[in-house]
């Protein structure tokens, strides 16, 4: 993978990416995707941070390579810290970290008023995509789409995201599946909620076996798993 050929997943972050769109890459690694976007004239320009010295530096040589400084700024720095009011930032892509993270990013920015609630989010978690959604909603976003696909031997979700006037109202299904998604009903999508389902059953029973029994957790995965089996019946 380099900053012409994305990975699959990150093509489909890219394809997400309104035209003319003033980019926050968070963990921006390599910096691919703020670079395959400026080359291919897709944003005005880019702010690609990194917390961790080493992926910064990637991201630096990657950048002063294709000669792209003027539209693509590498900072380091945690999360949304590494913006300027200046950036005057339109969408924000945050991709392969756990769901939990995520939101922690996005919540920290929006204390530090580095985040107006303002922007597009473009956010592919790794584990814990209903975490996403939840704060989503709690947010007074409404999700306008979602691709689920396998990479590697890997399942990855991407959930693209715009503030609405009126708090979205998600159901369970929905938060736990994805309204795109669980109404798409894919083959990537079936066989990921296979696997979490035989992965729920195995987790009951080995608490089951327990001499003191968690009947508050037993009834919450019980619950997950019979929403699971209805889903991919």
């Amino acid at each position: 993978m380099n900053s012409v050929n994305l990975s699959k997943r990150l093509q489909i972050v890219a394809d997400c990416v309104d035209k003319g769109a003033r980019l926050a890459d968070i963990g921006s690694d390599h910096a691919y995707l703020p670079c395959y976007l400026a080359q291919n004239k897709q944003i005005d320009c880019a702010v690609a941070g990194e917390v961790v010295e080493g992926p910064f530096l990637n991201a630096v040589n990657e950048v002063s390579s294709l000669n792209l400084e003027e539209t693509v700024s590498v900072r380091l720095g945690d999360g949304l810290q590494v913006l300027n009011d200046f950036d005057n930032i339109t969408t924000i892509t945050i991709a392969g970290v756990g769901g939990p993270l995520i939101v922690r990013i996005l919540e920290e920015g929006k204390q530090l008023r580095k985040r107006t609630g303002q922007e597009t989010l473009i956010l592919q978690p790794n584990v814990n995509e209903q975490t996403v959604r939840e704060y989503l909603m709690r947010e007074s976003y409404a999700i306008t789409a979602e691709t689920i696909l396998e990479e590697n031997g890997k399942r990855y979700e991407i959930i693209k995201a715009k503030p609405a006037d009126e708090k979205t109202a998600y159901n369970e299904k929905d938060l736990l599946f994805g309204p795109f998604l669980r109404q798409e009903k894919s083959p990537v999508f079936i066989a990921k909620w296979e696997s979490e389902a035989k992965k729920t059953a195995y987790v009951i029973g080995q608490m089951e076996k327990a001499e003191q029994k968690d009947e508050e957790k037993l009834e919450e995965l019980n619950k997950k798993l019979n929403l699971i089996e209805e889903m991919i019946k």
